[in-house]
């Protein structure tokens, strides 16, 4: 790649690339991340650390590294859902190079490619970083994961909110990503430590392994927003999405990936993945909020504005804005439900015009979004019975 000089010529060559390349497709995604590769497998990557993501943006920069590979022989099948591959300070230096009519402006978000190239370049060249470590990844389609470089790619854009919760294809990523030990964030083969334990144990070797899973926690990769706090890591799994002002507890607490909230919300209890809780809502402690794989018959809960979920209730059907579910009351799809009649015509009243229900009893999932409604237990005789609930649910400003 020839050094140019000029912003003007810059923009040209990406007009050039785009237009004549052959089968050229913008990328729906694209990143560098820093890689964690196997102890034994060394071929295999176990984690991936981008540092910066983009996602339905920023095509110019992925127009310069597609060139850039292609002058390096590395073509790309743009038919193709994902495409990854190893960079190397070849590839670094000739994208500076493409970069250089910027080089000298003050790094924003506009440039935070370049950032990432021009840093990554300086490792390299000068502080021995090893090439292999780090690899690009592109993202045409959205299809299902197959490696561990776009499984991390589109949980990064989950936890980052770059999309929408629910609004992107992960199959396929508990398949792509194995099942590792953490310790202190990074990633050990488990066949690793079985083969080296008594080495590594003799010589005081051996990890501090903090748990075994597939993800890692959300606050190794996610940097949450000032007036977000998470009390306890392990609580937030990576791929979870919080809105500025959720408040996770310690204790029942857990948010899943693809789970999280939509605002200023108190999490005390459990959003499984798929689960989402909107706008000043509470999580009671150790409430659960079911996931598509817990009795929900594959339908995601969503729960609306202002709702409240007691202590140890369980919800199972997606609520409307402004509900109560009472502590330790399970409100599940074929939980039968008693309302009275002066009370269901509030009910009504409250939502939609075209809301019909009639007769007294329900099965839980006929109420499913409607708002307004208080579920609890008669203490006498043990029913679950509906009304129109009368309390507003109000977050304590000072907490968030």
């Amino acid at each position: 790649m020839q050094v140019i000089k000029t912003t003007g010529a810059f923009k040209a060559l990406i007009e050039n690339i785009q237009s004549t390349m052959v089968g050229y497709t913008d990328p729906l995604a694209f990143g560098i991340a820093r890689v964690d590769l196997g102890q034994l497998n060394v071929d295999k990557s176990l984690q991936a650390t981008y540092p910066i993501i983009n996602w339905n943006e920023n095509f110019g920069s992925a127009a310069i590294f597609i060139q850039v590979l292609a002058e390096q022989g590395i073509k790309i099948d743009f038919k193709e859902s994902e495409f990854v591959c190893n960079i190397d300070l070849k590839f670094l230096k000739n994208c500076l190079n493409a970069f250089n009519p910027y080089k000298n402006e003050a790094f924003g978000d506009a440039h935070k490619n370049i950032q990432v190239v021009k840093i990554l370049h300086n490792l390299i060249k000068n502080h021995g970083q090893m090439e292999n470590e780090y690899k690009l990844t592109f993202l045409f389609e959205d299809k299902p994961v197959k490696s561990v470089e776009a499984a991390y790619l589109k949980l990064y854009a989950i936890s980052q909110a770059k999309v929408k919760l629910r609004s992107i294809n992960l199959n396929g990523v508990f398949g792509a990503l194995p099942n590792v030990a953490w310790s202190q964030g990074k990633p050990f083969e488990l066949d690793y430590l079985r083969e080296h334990e008594i080495e590594l144990k003799l010589e005081n070797d051996y990890p501090h392994i903090d748990f075994v899973d597939k993800f890692p926690r959300f606050l190794q990769h996610i940097i949450p927003q000032d007036n977000t706090r998470i009390l306890d890591t392990s609580k937030v799994r990576f791929g979870a999405q919080l809105a500025a002002g959720t408040t996770v507890m310690p204790g029942a607490s857990y948010i899943n990936f693809n789970a999280g909230t939509t605002g200023t919300v108190m999490v005390e209890g459990r959003i499984s993945s798929s689960a989402i809780v909107g706008e000043g809502s509470d999580v009671g402690g150790g409430a659960s909020i079911l996931g598509v794989l817990s009795g929900t018959d594959g339908n995601p809960i969503s729960v609306g504005q202002n709702c409240l979920l007691g202590a140890n209730s369980v919800c199972g059907i997606p609520l409307g804005d402004a509900c109560i579910i009472d502590a330790g009351v399970a409100i599940l799809e074929g939980t039968k439900i008693h309302i009275d009649p002066e009370e269901l015509k509030k009910i009504v009243d409250t939502n939609d015009p075209s809301t019909q229900l009639s007769g007294e009893l329900f099965k839980a999932k006929e109420l499913a979004r409607l708002n307004g409604i208080h579920y609890r237990q008669n203490s006498m005789s043990g029913e679950i019975i509906a009304h129109r609930s009368t309390r507003e649910v109000e977050l304590n400003a000072d907490l968030h």
